[in-house]
């Protein structure tokens, strides 16, 4: 593999380091199965495709991004808590919806940035090579998103929603508003999704109407294969084992389409997605089962 190839993985599982921590959230905080992240990774990218387009500034346009994707995952929540609908169907609902409006914001299935300012547009210009510069810049975001989350996740409100998710009924019995707070954790959830599809979009130079498909398998993928890897006991180590899912997982993808004595093909994508995540969802078990026996060998 390439320099070049290797660093569009580093750059590539970064941006899905954002997409595995709004599932982090939503599936582990809140223990919300959340399907609308395939929705709303695409409507980040199209309303900061289309309002960078539109001659808006960038930070305003990737603002817009994310007060969209928090406006889906807000909605989900409220359908579940106020309506009472399940939480798979109503993330089912509110994932289809945002392809339609993806349409309408866009006009058209995909939307070219080629040519236009964008966030990475003085990134591009630091004193070195762009495909060192784009994944640092995204290395420091995530840096700095990471000591947000975990502050919050720290904060009253943090304990609130933790307490939420892990036993609803005992959060409320201690005067919790157990609604409110799912509702503001899936907002903050798609918000970060929403964030990464607005700048997958400006990096990749377009935006399209099915770049949302499978998100949410990838986001699982980085969760589960980084608690396969390392310990997530307090919550900073949690938020680091999502990121550090999200690079590997990309870089195993990325050897995998280019080791030519495998014979892989690009097509062949979806079949190292599902290999990869149930290497993810089995190995914690295996290694259980491995050291128990260890233990009994050895008393």
């Amino acid at each position: 593999m390439s320099l070049i190839a290797f660093m569009g993985a580093i750059e590539t599982g970064l941006l899905f380091g954002l997409v595995a921590l709004g599932v982090y959230i939503s599936f582990r905080i809140l223990d919300f199965p959340d399907l609308t992240v395939d929705g709303s990774f695409p409507l980040g990218a199209a309303l900061s495709a289309s309002a960078i387009v539109a001659g808006i500034n960038p930070w305003l346009a990737t603002a817009l991004a994310i007060g969209g994707g928090a406006l889906a995952g807000a909605l989900t929540a409220w359908l579940n808590v106020r309506l009472k609908i399940l939480h798979l169907l109503a993330s089912i609902l509110v994932m289809i919806a945002p392809y339609s409006v993806n349409l309408r914001i866009m006009g058209k299935p995909n939307v070219a940035l080629l040519g236009e300012t964008t966030l990475l547009t003085p990134v591009e210009n630091w004193a070195m090579p762009y495909y060192f510069s784009i994944p640092l810049a995204f290395a420091l975001l995530l840096v700095v998103i990471m000591g947000l989350l975990c502050l919050f996740l720290k904060s009253e409100i943090g304990l609130s929603m933790r307490a939420t998710g892990s036993n609803s009924r005992m959060a409320r019995a201690q005067g919790i508003a157990t609604g409110w707070m799912t509702i503001l954790g899936m907002a903050l959830a798609n918000a970060l999704v929403a964030l990464a599809g607005a700048l997958f979009a400006q990096s990749q130079g377009s935006a399209d109407v099915t770049m949302g498909v499978g998100v949410i398998v990838i986001g699982l993928a980085a969760v589960i294969g980084g608690e396969a890897i390392m310990s997530t006991r307090t919550v900073v180590l949690a938020v680091i084992a999502c990121v550090l899912g999200a690079i590997l997982y990309r870089l195993a993808i990325a050897f995998a389409l280019n080791a030519d004595f495998i014979g892989l093909k690009a097509q062949d994508l979806n079949l190292i997605t599902a290999l990869l995540v149930t290497v993810a969802i089995v190995l914690p078990g295996l290694r259980k089962s491995w050291f128990g026996k260890r233990q009994g060998a050895n008393p």
